[in-house]
């Protein structure tokens, strides 16, 4: 699947002024329509904003946010349509992630990841209950038309330096049996949601959306890398988050609680275009500290909060990446594997090697 290169300074120099100003503005946003799930217009700017490169793309600013609308509606309609027949229920979200996998791996298109999130996210908030689904559904559509509203006006106040559109090189997956791989990743994903329907509940969700970040990934490889980078940017979304909390307990202010988290936009989104790890490290941990300080301002109790979720991060990435490994070596046979050389590897497009030839210098 795609991953968007490092942004480079030269193309974008005021990248983490954008992104720290988009959540900026999604919290202001929150309180104003007093947003039952006050996470989601922050989080969905920014997760939007955080995956462009380059100069501002019109299609992903608008099909973006117009995707998750139509999705969240049309996958909630579904779920509700065949709870009061659990099997039936539990056969369609099969379905659709079996279809989320076989689309990213037959194709490499990211849409499949956003059917797989709904999928998951619907399906356990309306085992809970209607209404929590419908909260949900609704704070998705309403973080959405924030992000659809406050990406362009980001955009234009910060404009990138480069004229230049990002080109996107979409390919399929080069491991062979991507059906087969498709029904296995499909089947992970819904044990961890049946764990959740059946004895965790839907406060332990993170659980299931770490999984299906790790399991866009074709080989176990990069599945195992991918949940190290969601480990550690979870780790390092809680460490700043405690900060900005403890802070805002001792000077309790809207705009302290503003400022400290445009701080931490800022550091992190610049981090994004410098730092020692991968950039979906940072982007990951801006997106975790979102989350987990909108969480302890509502219901959360926070050192509580962030121990679980650094918690369930490890085990549903973890142990996600161990069922696919197992099931792959038991399912597809050994003469399934590509040629020397041909199996993909995780590497950020835009590496300190390639960085290093486009800067000229020794990286």
């Amino acid at each position: 699947m795609y991953v968007a290169p490092r942004p480079h300074p030269d193309d974008d120099p005021l990248f983490a002024l954008r992104l720290a100003s988009g959540a900026v503005l999604g919290f202001v946003l929150a309180v104003l329509f007093q947003s039952q799930m006050p996470m989601l217009p922050p989080a969905l700017i920014v997760g939007l904003m955080a995956g462009m490169r380059k100069s501002f793309d019109v299609k992903k600013a608008v099909g973006g946010p117009v995707a998750m609308i139509a999705m969240v509606l049309v996958i909630s309609m579904l779920i509700d349509f065949t709870r009061p027949m659990p099997l039936v229920l539990i056969l369609l979200v099969w379905a659709l992630c079996v279809l989320s996998y076989y689309l990213i791996m037959a194709t490499g298109n990211g849409i499949g990841m956003l059917v797989a999130i709904v999928t998951v996210l619907m399906s356990v908030m309306r085992m809970s209950s209607a209404a929590a689904m419908n909260v949900l559904r609704d704070g998705f559509i309403e973080g959405s038309l924030c992000a659809l509203a406050a990406i362009p006006i980001l955009y234009l106040v910060y404009p990138p330096r480069t004229t230049e559109m990002a080109v996107e090189v979409t390919q399929p997956a080069k491991e062979s049996h991507h059906v087969m791989r498709a029904v296995i990743r499909g089947t992970v994903l819904l044990i961890m949601a049946f764990w959740l329907y059946s004895v965790l509940g839907s406060s332990n969700l993170m659980l299931a959306v770490a999984a299906v970040f790790v399991l866009v990934f074709p080989t176990a490889h990069q599945q195992f890398a991918e949940a190290r980078e969601r480990t550690i940017s979870t780790i390092l979304a809680a460490v700043i988050s405690g900060v900005i909390l403890t802070i805002f307990g001792l000077v309790a202010h809207f705009h302290i609680l503003l400022v400290l988290i445009s701080l931490a936009g800022l550091w992190l989104g610049s981090q994004m275009m410098s730092g020692s790890y991968p950039p979906m490290v940072y982007q990951f941990a801006f997106s975790g500290v979102i989350s987990m300080v909108a969480g302890a301002l509502t219901t959360q109790e926070p050192v509580g909060a962030m121990t679980l979720r650094i918690s369930l991060t490890l085990v549903g990435a973890v142990g996600a990446a161990f069922m696919t490994a197992f099931l792959e070596k038991i399912l597809i046979p050994p003469d399934a594997a590509p040629a020397s050389g041909m199996t993909s590897e995780r590497i950020d497009p835009e590496s300190e090697a390639s960085l290093a030839a486009r800067d000229g210098t020794a990286a």
